[in-house]
C-alpha cells in the first residue's frame, strides 16, 4: 500500500505512523540538499511534494520502503544506488528507525526500532471514531447521484448494489475531506407514469392490466391501499381517475422506496424530481443557453447539440422535429442544474446497460463550457446475480420481475448485503450466495470481520474484570516488541491511507479487503501473544499495553465497518 504525504519535517516520530515517517524522511532529505549546495545541483528545487512510501508484502524487506532515490536520480544526474547510499544514513538517523538497507536498483528498505510501531495505538485511541479521517479532498464539493429510478415499483437488485456502494463511496469521500451530497433522481416524467396510473386504476376495478402496463402483486397491493385510504377514488372516471391514481400511486410508491432505503442504511440528502426540472423551465430554455456557446445546430427540423466536437460518436438531438424534448435534453439540463447548485464534481453511478452514456455525458459537459476530466465522473456497475440452494433466483414474488432490495435484505440481512455488495469493484459482475452469507463461519467475509470486533469486545470486558488497565496513559509502546504485535500495529497505521485510496479510486472494496486483513492479523496476534493474566498472575504493564493494542484494533474495525454502513457488534 503506497503512502503519499506532503513535504515537511517531523521533529520526532511517535512510531509507525506512516504520515510522520514520510514527512520526516522528506524533511531530512530537504534539509540535507539545502546545505549540500551546488554538489547536488538543482535537486533541492525538484524534491517531490509527496513521498512514495510502501509497506512491503515480505516483512524481511523491512517495515516500509521508498523509491525516492530512483525518483530523483535523473534530476540529480546520479546513479540511483549512489543517491540511495547518500539518503540511507539520513533516514537511519531519524528517531524510531532501526536500520535502512539499499535493495535492487535503489530502493530504500526501512526497519523501525522494536516497539516503535506500537505508538500508533495511542493515536488511534485518542482519535477514536475519527481515526482514518483526513482533509486531502478538502475544498471538493461533490454531487453523488447513485440511484435513478421510476417511482412505479420496488427497487430492484441493480438499485441495491448502488444503494450500498454509492452510500459507501459517499462515506469514504467525506472521510477524506470532501463535501458530498447524496442525490436520488426520480424519473417521474413520461409515459411510464401514465401506464403506472392506468395499471393501478385497472387493478382497483378488477380489470385486465393495460397493454405495456405494470404487473406484479405489488400493483394489486398498492391499488387496494389507495382505495382504502380514499374510497371515493373509484367513483372518478376518465382523465380525472388516471390523474388521481397517478398522484396517489406516486406518493405511496416513492415513500416505500424511501422507507426501504432507510432500513438499508442509505439516506439521501436530495430527492430530485425530473418533472420539477421540466416544470421549472430549465429544460425548455436549454437550447438557447447552449446556442449562445455555439454548439447548437438545426437539421431536419430538429435542434441538435454538436457533441461530436468533443468525442461523442454522434451528435445528439435536443428537440425533435415534432417539438418533443429528448431524454438527453433532460440529462443536459440536470447537469447544468447541479453545477448551478455549486457542485464542482458531479459523479454518476449508472447500470451496466448505460455504457453508451459515458461519452455523451462527457461531451455535454464540454459543450457547457466545463472540463469533462474534472467536473464529471461516470461509474458503471455490472450486474448482480443471486444464488440460493445452488440455483439462481431471477424473479421477485412480489414484483414479478428481478428480485428486489427488500427481498435480498429479508434473505441475508442488511449487514451481509451491504458488506458483500461493497466488497467487490463495481466494474465486475457479482454473484451473491445466500447460503454462504447466512453462515456463521470464517468462510463468510462479513461474519469474519464482525466476529473479530465482537471477540475483541469480549476480551476487553474480561480485561476490565481482571483489573487490566485500559487507560491510554498506561500504554507503553516499548513493550510491544513481538513480531505479531508489530505486524498488527503496522497494519493499523495503514488505515488512513486505505481510506484515502478508497476515496481516490471510488472503491469502498479497498476498505472491506483491508478489514479482512486486519481481522486475520488480529487472530494471529491473539494466538501468539497472551493478552490477559492467567491464574493468580497479577495484571502487568504488558497486559495493559497488549489490551490497548486490541482496543485500537477494534476501533479501526469499527471505523472501517462504519464506512461501509455495516454494524460493529460487541456480541455475536
Amino acid at each position: 500500500m503506497a503512502c503519499y504525504l506532503a513535504k515537511g519535517k517531523a521533529d520526532t516520530l511517535r512510531g509507525v505512523n506512516p504520515e510522520e515517517l514520510a514527512r520526516a524522511i522528506l524533511g531530512a532529505i530537504s534539509e540535507f540538499c539545502a546545505t549540500a549546495g551546488k554538489d547536488f545541483g538543482p535537486l533541492p528545487e525538484h524534491l517531490p511534494l509527496e513521498l512514495p512510501l510502501e509497506r512491503p508484502k515480505n516483512r524481511e524487506h523491512g517495515d516500509y520502503a521508498t523509491s525516492i532515490a530512483l525518483q530523483l536520480a535523473k534530476v540529480a544526474g546520479r546513479n540511483p544506488r549512489e543517491l540511495a547510499r547518500t539518503f540511507a544514513p539520513l533516514i537511519n538517523a531519524l528517531p524510531g528507525v532501526a536500520k535502512v538497507e539499499i535493495a535492487g536498483p535503489g530502493f530504500l528498505n526501512i526497519t523501525l526500532a522494536q516497539g516503535a510501531q506500537g505508538a500508533i495505538v495511542r493515536e488511534v485511541l485518542l482519535q477514536g471514531a475519527r481515526y482514518g479521517y483526513g482533509d486531502a479532498l478538502a475544498g471538493l464539493t461533490i454531487n453523488l447521484e447513485f440511484i435513478s429510478a421510476n417511482p412505479t415499483g420496488p427497487l430492484h437488485l441493480g438499485h441495491t448494489r448502488w444503494a450500498a456502494v454509492g452510500d459507501s463511496i459517499a462515506r469514504v469521500l467525506i472521510a477524506a475531506g470532501a463535501r458530498v451530497t447524496r442525490e436520488f433522481y426520480i424519473n417521474d416524467r413520461g409515459t411510464q407514469m401514465e401506464l403506472f396510473a392506468a395499471s393501478l386504476h385497472a387493478a382497483a376495478h378488477g380489470l385486465p392490466t393495460p397493454e405495456n402496463g405494470y404487473h406484479g402483486g405489488y400493483i394489486n397491493e398498492l391499488a387496494q391501499l389507495i382505495v382504502a385510504n380514499n374510497p371515493s377514488i373509484v367513483d372518478l372516471s376518465g382523465e380525472d381517475a388516471i390523474a388521481a391514481f397517478k398522484e396517489a400511486g406516486y406518493n405511496w410508491q416513492l415513500q416505500e422506496q424511501r422507507d426501504v432505503l432507510d432500513k438499508f442504511g442509505t439516506h439521501f440528502d436530495v430527492w430530485y424530481s425530473e418533472k420539477s426540472l421540466h416544470d421549472s423551465g430549465a429544460v425548455s430554455s436549454l437550447a438557447q443557453r447552449l446556442e449562445d456557446k455555439g454548439h447548437i445546430f438545426h437539421a431536419d427540423g430538429a435542434v441538435w447539440l454538436r457533441t461530436t466536437d468533443f468525442g461523442d460518436d454522434k451528435d445528439r438531438v435536443l428537440v425533435k422535429a415534432d417539438g418533443e424534448l429528448t431524454y438527453f435534453t433532460s440529462d443536459t439540463a440536470y447537469y447544468l442544474d447541479k453545477r448551478s447548485r455549486g457542485f464542482n464534481l458531479c459523479i454518476y453511478l449508472l447500470g451496466a446497460d448505460h455504457h453508451g452514456y459515458v461519452g455523451r455525458l462527457k461531451a455535454l459537459v464540454a459543450c457547457a463550457g466545463d472540463d469533462p476530466e474534472k467536473n464529471i465522473e461516470v461509474l458503471i456497475g455490472q450486474m448482480v446475480k443471486i444464488f440460493e440452494n445452488g440455483e439462481e433466483i431471477k424473479l421477485s414474488k412480489r414484483a414479478g420481475t428481478i428480485i428486489t432490495l427488500e427481498e435480498l435484505v429479508e434473505k441475508v440481512g442488511v449487514d451481509a448485503a451491504r458488506y458483500t455488495l461493497s466488497r467487490y469493484p463495481t466494474d465486475t459482475p457479482l454473484t451473491l450466495d445466500v447460503d454462504l452469507l447466512k453462515k456463521h463461519s470464517n468462510d463468510n467475509p462479513v461474519y469474519y470481520v464482525q466476529y473479530a470486533h465482537a471477540r475483541i469486545s469480549a476480551l476487553l470486558r474480561n480485561a476490565k474484570d481482571l483489573g487490566v488497565s485500559l487507560e491510554v496513559a498506561d500504554f507503553e509502546e516499548e513493550l510491544l516488541i513481538h513480531e505479531r504485535e508489530n505486524e498488527l500495529a503496522g497494519a493499523i497505521a495503514q488505515f488512513p491511507q486505505v481510506v484515502l485510496t478508497a476515496a481516490h479510486v471510488r472503491g469502498p472494496h479497498k476498505v472491506a479487503r483491508y478489514l479482512e486483513e486486519i481481522a486475520g492479523l488480529y487472530h494471529r496476534f491473539y494466538n501468539d501473544c497472551r493478552v490477559l493474566p492467567m491464574g493468580e498472575e497479577k495484571p502487568a504493564a504488558l497486559h495493559s499495553s497488549r489490551a490497548l493494542l486490541c482496543s485500537a484494533t477494534m476501533q479501526v474495525i469499527a471505523n472501517g465497518l462504519d464506512l461501509l454502513g455495516v454494524s460493529a457488534p460487541e456480541r455475536m
